[in-house]
């Protein structure tokens, strides 16, 4: 039965758990309501205790609604994290800190960390198993976007091999733009040292880079960033260009004499084999270490599965409060309506067929409730992602997933096992007395 299960597809798998989770609140219906038909009267009492009713739907819809935003949107950061992190096969950088080193080259978070030699970068460059073996060098920006210095063969291998608009850099002082750069090709930009409040937008106001092209959206911080040569950010710091005295090309090769260093080098390999390779050779290095930022994330998703785990007990304790009011709600709404169901029973009506009606209008409203709190919780994910995006430039696409639907699915059969008890509460009380009032 093992080996059955493992054998079918993700989505067969995820369908037939939402159905065993759906079973128990589609067998109690059934077994309730076979052979009658309470819709009419149940249609009567949500008319008849509209307001009570809508508050209960709106206290499920809430409910529901927070649990299925905060799950969404922790899958969606995720996803949004390693779609980021697709284009670098590996990082090298100087040894230290892996995670500061990722945030620096992957996610263009501002950091202060070591420079890599030109001895070191050409090892790496020259390997064999290295495709592109980039470097990277920060530390300006304009109007808040960063200006990265790289390479031609990075800077396609970004765009997928083709330009949006517009051409590549011919020399020096040009640029592409990012999709969300809010730039346009002719522009001129005047860059400023460092980044956010503390930029110094006159340390190298002599300077000028006009922009030549724009690179496609890549989902990723590179989308709001500048890419320059790496030569401009070497020049414009009075650092020497990388080349020997006499060389006027840009980009690879580079003279190592002439190297004047660079946080972080994306290597690209032509295969998983050659990329282990890679790793292997210059990770633990005395000057470098080497990751595959995949790895990194790793780490880092096991933090923040602490913080999933927090939030998924946060939503199920809430979700248990909720059942509780509900239960509690539901035996209040019986009293209102016993008047109602002590004729029913004196005109001679079927045990079975009032626990339907009472069975029946609570699952009305707890699955109405559920219903919303769907739309409710894409819409919380929606903007709890749009909010985070646009601190971290990460784009995230937030929606109800199987994990979602599951929760949700639970929720309903459990809430409506318990919503036996009021209906079965119903049927104990004295005909008599309920008629009296």
């Amino acid at each position: 039965m093992t080996d059955l299960w493992f054998s079918l597809p993700a989505f067969a798998q995820d369908l037939l758990i939402l159905v065993a989770l759906l079973l128990p609140a589609i067998l109690t219906g059934a077994v309730l309501c076979v052979g009658f038909a309470p819709g009419p009267l149940v249609r009567a009492m949500i008319g008849r205790f509209r307001w009570v009713s809508l508050a209960f739907v709106l206290l499920i819809a809430v409910s529901v609604g927070m649990g299925t935003g905060l799950t969404s949107q922790e899958r969606s950061l995720r996803t949004g994290l390693a779609a980021a992190a697709d284009k670098f096969d590996i990082i090298v950088a100087r040894p230290g800190s892996d995670i500061t080193a990722l945030l620096a080259a992957v996610y263009l978070q501002p950091s202060d960390i070591g420079l890599i030699g030109g001895e070191a970068y050409d090892r790496v460059a020259s390997h064999p198993r290295a495709e592109i073996a980039a470097p990277l060098a920060f530390g300006d920006s304009f109007k808040g976007a960063p200006i990265v210095g790289t390479t031609e063969d990075f800077a396609l291998y970004l765009a997928d091999g083709a330009l949006a608009e517009g051409r590549m850099w011919e020399d020096v002082p040009e640029a592409l733009a990012g999709a969300r750069s809010g730039l346009a090709i002719g522009d001129i930009i005047v860059p400023s040292h460092g980044h956010g409040a503390a930029a110094d937008s006159e340390a190298h106001a002599a300077v000028e880079i006009v922009v030549t092209g724009l690179l496609p959206p890549s989902g990723s911080p590179w989308d709001t960033a500048i890419l320059v040569p790496v030569e401009q950010v070497w020049e414009t710091h009075g650092l020497v260009n990388g080349h020997a005295i006499g060389e006027t090309h840009l980009g690879p090769p580079f003279d190592p004499a002439s190297f004047p260093g660079t946080p972080a080098i994306v290597v690209h390999a032509a295969d998983l084999a050659s990329a282990y390779g890679l790793r292997q050779t210059f990770d633990n290095q005395d000057e470098t270490m080497a990751f595959f930022p995949g790895a990194v994330l790793t780490r880092l998703y096991a933090i923040m599965g602490d913080v999933r785990q927090a939030m998924s007990l946060m939503a199920v304790t809430t979700q248990a409060l909720v059942a509780a009011s509900i239960l509690l709600g539901l035996f209040i709404l019986s009293r209102l309506f016993r008047r109602q169901v002590a004729l029913l029973r004196a005109l001679g009506a079927p045990s079975r067929f009032i626990l339907a009606v009472v069975w029946c209008f609570g699952a009305a409203l707890i699955l109405a409730g559920a219903l919303i709190g769907l739309a409710l919780g894409v819409g919380a994910a929606q903007v709890l992602s749009a909010i985070v995006a646009a601190r971290t430039d990460v784009a995230m696409a937030a929606g109800i997933g199987w994990p979602e639907l599951h929760l949700v699915a639970g929720f309903l059969s459990l809430v409506s096992l318990v919503a036996l008890l009021p209906a079965w509460a119903v049927l104990r009380q004295p005909i008599a007395a309920s008629l009296r009032g």
